[in-house]
């Protein structure tokens, strides 16, 4: 990852762009933020090559596909630009080394992590393959190796023109070395080929060097064709795997399925020490910095079909770099295991601040909702429930929001004994970041029709002497899927914003009665983000287990920290 040059614009599409991911022969891949908040890397086609019609081709049938390709092991497609230039698209940011990457910095990997990888892989396969899709460019440098699994990138997608690496028109598809003998001498491109490639890739993660040695593109080609896979020294049962999966005759090779049954696995790929140590290989993102200090902050509207066009960039962008980068690096130094990102940033990196879109709504002011409605008062809740005055003494009373501007990490799952289920019983995958003051804080979620009550208490809070200065905590209420916040509707992948939040409250706002303090979602619940206020979506809009998190506000929206984590099912 590298700071953005003076060459780079500002914003493609509403896409405010943060730092430089990678490049190619095609184009140039940015880290970029989507007007919601989202992490998206987008790939933009070089303007030299913008005339060539395969190389669009190639450019337009890859956003179709990962369009089409709803798959776990894909990221999936946010926006793009296909009709006119600057031609692009963004995806999902997916953090994590490339194994290319990882396999060169650390070398080879341990049989039984490569039958893991291996399975995964495969599964990946599968699920693309499902779609009627087949990947023609599977290699090590197109899997990322996030937190929670491999992800397929780049599907078959040219790399340039000329003396560039883009395929040249009668030039088999995909990488010498990793292409199939089919491929090379018919053209034929079917599923068996992307085993061959996983098998290749699987030769390179097992041994560390190239399945087919090194050298022009045509040498190694010919050794694909016609000589064995190189797997000197790998344990005998995974070069076994290894050679079946690039047999010269694709009616010999075994199908994905058959691959996850011959990895023989029983534990999962991110429970492997080893391929969990290599996600500490990719670059942490300096968001905060980036975004508050990169270009073209904050956003403003470009005309209509601008394309990149963006505001001026401050000239100050190479040392708010400078000084993220330390940042990070201390933080890394401190907590490593804090920086395994999910999906494009460390355990508490901030999601997004400000920048993108074109705000229409404001966040809301005292005593107002979503988009300007009328919010329940401090001293009685929408659902009759009296909820606590904001108090006015010791500290100051934060905003009336919080900006959902991070990253959550906290997943809540209900006990795997279903009576203690059906009482809203279980545990998060995380403990909170801050005790909370106090002997125990207590929270209950209690789901009733549409509606959910969620309570908390600092107990035996009362029994102190005096009132306690204020302590101000906004519950935050997440989907177990990412939303529309348009429309209310799930995406099929997993949710990992800080969600739907309440105004923060003061915890002592009942001392010293020792009673609950008591909230209702959806009513008194929204989504703040990027200067615009979404209102809370109705649980059963997306049945499952929904994750509660009480975070410790301080005076700026942007600044909170969780104390404690629960969650509900519904459906």
């Amino acid at each position: 990852m590298e700071p953005l040059r003076d060459t780079d614009p500002a914003y493609i599409g509403t896409h405010a762009l943060l730092a430089r991911l990678g490049a190619g022969g095609m184009g140039q891949v940015y880290l970029g933020r989507s007007p919601g908040g989202r992490l998206v890397a987008v790939k933009v086609v070089r303007e030299e090559i913008t005339g060539h019609p395969e190389a669009l081709a190639r450019f337009r049938r890859e956003a179709q596909t990962v369009r089409a390709v709803r798959s776990a092991y894909t990221a999936n497609l946010i926006d793009a630009s296909l009709e006119s230039a600057p031609f692009w698209l963004a995806t999902e940011y997916v953090a994590g080394p490339t194994l290319g990457n990882a396999i060169g910095a650390r070398g080879a990997l341990p049989p039984q992590t490569c039958r893991r990888l291996g399975a995964a892989l495969a599964e990946g396969l599968a699920s693309v393959h499902a779609y009627g899709v087949t990947h023609r460019d599977l290699k090590p440098q197109n899997v990322i190796l996030g937190a929670q699994g491999p992800q397929l990138i780049d599907f078959g997608i040219a790399r340039g023109v000329g003396a560039t690496e883009l395929t040249q028109d009668g030039q088999a598809p995909g990488t010498p070395g990793y292409t199939a003998p089919e491929v090379l001498l018919k053209g034929e491109t079917g599923a068996a080929a992307d085993v061959f490639a996983l098998g290749a890739t699987l030769a390179y993660a097992a041994t560390g060097r190239p399945p087919f040695g090194t050298g022009v593109a045509s040498t190694v080609g010919y050794r694909a064709v016609h000589e064995p896979v190189d797997v000197l020294g790998v344990e005998p049962g995974l070069a076994a795997l290894i050679e079946a999966c690039v047999a010269k005759d694709p009616a010999a090779r075994p199908t994905p399925a058959e691959v996850i049954r011959l990895c023989g696995v029983r534990d999962a790929l991110v429970d492997d020490p080893v391929y969990t140590a290599l996600g500490a290989l990719g670059e942490p993102v300096p968001l905060h910095e980036m975004r508050t200090q990169g270009p073209g902050y904050p956003y403003v509207p470009t005309q209509a079909g601008s394309g990149a066009a963006g505001p001026a960039r401050p000239a100050s962008r190479r040392t708010a770099w400078a000084v993220a980068a330390v940042a990070v690096t201390a933080a890394l130094a401190l907590a490593a295991w804090q920086l395994l990102p999910l999906d494009g940033g460390g355990g508490r990196d901030e999601q997004a601040r400000g920048g993108g879109g074109t705000p229409s709504q404001s966040p809301a002011a005292p005593g107002q909702g979503p988009a300007g409605s009328p919010q329940p008062s401090a001293s009685s809740g929408s659902s009759g429930t009296a909820t606590p005055a904001v108090s006015t003494g010791g500290a100051k009373p934060p905003a009336p929001y919080i900006e959902n501007n991070q990253i959550s990490h906290y997943f809540w799952k209900p006990s795997a004994d279903p009576e203690m289920a059906a009482h809203g019983v279980g545990q998060c995958n995380l403990p909170a970041e801050q005790k909370p003051p106090g002997a125990d804080f207590q929270t209950t979620a209690r789901v009733s029709g549409n509606s959910t009550t969620i309570e908390m208490r600092i107990k035996y809070a009362e029994m102190k002497p005096t009132k306690p200065d204020p302590y101000y905590v906004s519950v935050a209420v997440r989907s177990p899927h990412d939303l529309d916040l348009e429309t209310g509707k799930p995406f099929k992948v997993d949710n990992k914003s800080v969600g739907f939040t309440s105004k923060p409250i003061d915890i002592y706002g009942k001392w010293p009665s020792g009673e609950f303090l008591s909230l209702k979602y959806p009513d008194d619940f929204a989504d703040h983000t990027a200067g615009k206020t979404y209102p809370a979506v109705p649980a059963t809009n997306d049945p499952g287990d929904w994750t509660l998190v009480f975070y410790h506000v301080e005076d700026d929206p942007t600044k909170y920290t969780s104390i404690g984590c629960s969650g509900f099912r519904v459906g």
